[in-house]
């Protein structure tokens, strides 16, 4: 191993000064001009500086672009009934005048019809907002539509036929809501009579 002395080092870098002043001289002579270091410097620490800059500025930004995304979100899921809301508050009106007038009217009928008016009004109200009602007459049974709340013994009905709805289920835009509550037919055995 050789050791390198400090007459070495000196050379090594005499011989980069050399080189550095051999390029100066080819390119004064070539005509291209050859900019002060010091000055290149200053130019390339100004546009750190300027990058710096926009990316603190870009950094902010996308920094206040997440808490506006996220206010935005929290917004949406508080205000988000909104509508479904104000499509229902008429309906609470209808009920508070059906029960001011049911105290002083006597008429079973005119009650009734006004309860079935509710009834159409809220029927509408919830299908404007995408609510669907399951229909489940003479259906077969659908696990993922019906809930089977009881087996009832009929030879009126097909085997697994629904025989009665307990419960309306409801569809919010085709996504089950609620399944529909059933009683399902158990066709009797024929072997045991």
């Amino acid at each position: 191993m050789v050791k390198k002395t400090k007459k070495d080092t000196k050379d090594g870098i005499g011989a980069e000064a050399e080189a550095d002043d051999q390029l100066r001289t080819a390119e004064s002579q070539t005509g291209e001009a050859h900019d002060d270091p010091d000055l290149k410097l200053q130019e390339k620490i100004k546009e750190a500086a300027d990058n710096y800059d926009r990316y603190l500025r870009a950094v902010a930004e996308l920094d206040n672009y997440k808490k506006r995304a996220v206010k935005e979100k929290a917004d949406a899921i508080k205000y988000g009934n909104e509508a479904l809301i104000r499509d229902l508050l008429p309906l609470v009106d209808n009920i508070d005048r059906a029960l001011k007038h049911a105290e002083t009217s006597c008429d079973f009928e005119a009650f009734k019809k006004g309860l079935a008016m509710l009834h159409a009004q809220l029927i509408c109200s919830l299908e404007k907002h995408g609510v669907q009602a399951i229909d489940c007459a003479s259906k077969a049974f659908d696990p993922y539509y019906h809930e089977a709340l009881m087996q009832v013994p009929s030879t009126d009905h097909e085997a697994n036929q629904i025989v009665d709805e307990l419960e309306k289920g409801y569809l919010l835009n085709g996504r089950l809501l609620r399944p529909s509550k059933v009683s399902v037919c158990k066709r009797p055995d024929c072997g045991n009579q």
